[in-house]
C-alpha cells in the first residue's frame, strides 16, 4: 500500500505548486489581476484536494461511506464485476466541492481490482454507471462477506486514482485512492445488510455508516 500525504493528497501537489509558482511570477511581474486569479485557483485547488482526519466507528460489521457526498440511489441488483451475486448498491455522488478522498468501507483485504476505460458523462447519470471510466475493487472480509466498491469517473473527472493493490489488507476508513474533479461511487453491498441510509441524504467519507452486515 503506498503512503499518502495528509492533509493534502499527494496527487494536488503537482497542480498546487504550478498554481501557487504561477501566483508568484505575475506577482513579481505586478500583474495584479492575473496574480489574483491564480491566487484564488490555487486556494481551490488546495480546498479540492484536501484530505482531513475522519473519526472512524468501530463498532463491528458496519460498513461506511467510501466518499463524501450525496447518495442518490439505491437499488438491488446483480453485483457486475466479479461475483454476479444479488446485492444492495448504493450509488454516491461527488460534486467538485466535496472532499475527494476514498476510503475503504470494511475490513477487508483487497481480492482484485478491475479498471474499465470509458467516457466521462456526468456522474449522477444512470448511463454514467454503464459506460464512464472506472476501477472496481473487490473487498473480503475475515468471515468471507465480500463489499465492491467503484470508482466511476465524471464530467469534468478525468483522473481515477487508486493506491490499493490486490493482497492489501485494508481497515475500514483507511484511505485508498481519490478521484480528481467530481465523480461517484458505487457501493455492492451483501444482500442482507440492513441499510441506515436514504437517497437524498449526504455522507462523510469514513465517517457515516451506510449500514450494518448481517454476522456470518
Amino acid at each position: 500500500m503506498q503512503k499518502i500525504s495528509v492533509p493534502v493528497a499527494k496527487e494536488g501537489i503537482p497542480f498546487l505548486g504550478m498554481s501557487a509558482l504561477a501566483t508568484v511570477v505575475l506577482a513579481v511581474l505586478q500583474l495584479k489581476a492575473a496574480a489574483l486569479l491564480c491566487l484564488v485557483l490555487t486556494g481551490f485547488i488546495l480546498y479540492f484536494f484536501r484530505d482531513p482526519s475522519r473519526i472512524i466507528p468501530t463498532e463491528a460489521d458496519l460498513i461506511t461511506s467510501p466518499a463524501d457526498g450525496k447518495v442518490i440511489e439505491i437499488a438491488k441488483t446483480q453485483e457486475p464485476y466479479f461475483s454476479g451475486e444479488s446485492t444492495i448498491r448504493v450509488s454516491i455522488f461527488m460534486n467538485v466541492f466535496n472532499c475527494h478522498v476514498n476510503r475503504a468501507p470494511v475490513h477487508g483485504r483487497v481480492i482484485d481490482i478491475k479498471y474499465r476505460p470509458g467516457r466521462f458523462m456526468s456522474a449522477n447519470q444512470n448511463r454514467a454507471m454503464a459506460e464512464n471510466e472506472q476501477a472496481a475493487m473487490l473487498l473480503e472480509d475475515m468471515q468471507g462477506r465480500k463489499v465492491t466498491v467503484v470508482q466511476v469517473a465524471g464530467l469534468i473527472a478525468r483522473r481515477i486514482v487508486c493506491w490499493a493493490e490486490p493482497g492489501d489488507y485494508l481497515l475500514r476508513g483507511q484511505r485508498y485512492g481519490l478521484i480528481r474533479f467530481g465523480s461517484r461511487l458505487d457501493v455492492y453491498l451483501p444482500e442482507s445488510t440492513t441499510l441506515t441510509v436514504d437517497t437524498g441524504q449526504k455522507v462523510v467519507a469514513g465517517q457515516s455508516v451506510l449500514g450494518k452486515m448481517e454476522s456470518a
